[in-house]
């Protein structure tokens, strides 16, 4: 049995330029999920696959598999899973050996718990479901409180979902992916269906719960503040 965690970063960016290069506490946001991956226990190997060579120098620094990532792979409408699959057939193809489970990683999620990617895979291998994600509870933002606007001016405002709940505490529990962890076995992950573009998520597909706090993901320049005050605060918490 061989499990493996495996980041992806493409060098471009929509949201925000290089994010996968931008500095946090010193050190790119690649490198913070490389050190996560590097300080869990259940990955026997960590692979980095992309497009920019900047990102690869990175991976190589701290001594793990890098893969450049082809062209075909290399645009924004690239899913998910063919950039993971990218990595997982590189490295099988290079060490001989064959996947088993899959830690995924987004390079641009700064921040992690520290156990979170050997929990997600504990529940894989235990569970023997096909996926597992990460998730936190929605809290106030939760959609029995959303509004839509209606109206020729769209300005009236209408329950999004018609209800008569006013305490928070009345709500029923509702959880957000957060992108911190996505486990999944490499039969479920080889198992493309065009048609059907989160197919390698199997049918069976459970979650870990964590705090709001728990995971940083940076698509924007308030995400990076956003990190370096969650960063401050773990440091006061001791």
């Amino acid at each position: 049995m061989s499990i493996i965690a495996v980041i992806i970063g493409r060098a471009g960016s929509k949201g925000l330029k290089h994010k996968n290069m931008r500095i946090l506490a010193g050190k790119p946001l690649t490198a913070w999920t490389i050190e996560h991956a590097q300080a869990s226990h259940k990955p026997q190997a960590v692979i980095l696959t992309s497009d920019g060579p900047d990102i690869l120098d990175i991976g190589k620094t701290y001594g793990i598999h890098t893969y450049q990532r082809p062209a075909e792979l290399a645009g924004d409408t690239v899913t998910i899973d063919a950039a993971v699959r990218h990595g997982v057939s590189s490295w099988e193809q290079e060490t001989g050996k064959r996947a088993t489970y899959i830690a995924i990683l987004y390079a641009n999620v700064a921040l992690r718990a520290e156990n979170l990617t050997d929990r997600a895979l504990t529940k894989l291998i235990d569970t023997q479901c096909d996926s597992v994600q990460t998730v936190y509870n929605v809290g106030k933002t939760h959609p029995l409180w959303m509004r839509k606007l209606e109206g020729p001016d769209t300005d009236i405002v209408e329950p999004y979902i018609p209800n008569e709940i006013y305490r928070r505490q009345d709500l029923p529990p509702v959880y957000m992916l957060n992108s911190g962890v996505l486990a999944v076995t490499r039969d479920k992950l080889f198992d493309v269906d065009p048609n059907h573009p989160h197919n390698f998520l199997g049918k069976d597909r459970r979650a870990i719960i964590t705090k709001p706090t728990d995971v940083v993901d940076i698509d924007d320049e308030l995400d990076l503040i956003f990190a370096q005050a969650v960063l401050e605060h773990r440091k006061n918490q001791g």
